[in-house]
């Protein structure tokens, strides 16, 4: 399977899922290129923005189980392939 790149974008808008969303993030470690993270106390939400490489599945892997977790909203923007 051809590897892609995405950037995947999460808001926490529940403080009590910030622990469930850190382990899933932690479990797919190793597909994460970048990691920004943004406390956004105004508006009393976190945001948290990924670069990712890996292929179709794992990203949807990781997507689908941070996209399980209560109180937080996540979208993806997947490249259609890249060399490796």
């Amino acid at each position: 399977m051809d590897n892609r790149i995405a950037i995947v974008g999460i808001v926490i808008e529940e403080k009590d899922s910030v622990e469930k969303v850190n382990d899933v993030l932690h479990r797919f470690s190793d597909r994460i290129v970048g990691r920004m993270g943004l406390p956004f106390r105004e508006k009393n939400v976190a945001v948290i923005s990924l670069i990712v490489d890996g292929t179709n599945d794992q990203i949807s892997a990781m997507t689908g189980a941070l996209g399980r977790v209560k109180g937080i909203s996540v979208k993806s923007m997947i490249t259609k392939s890249v060399d490796k």
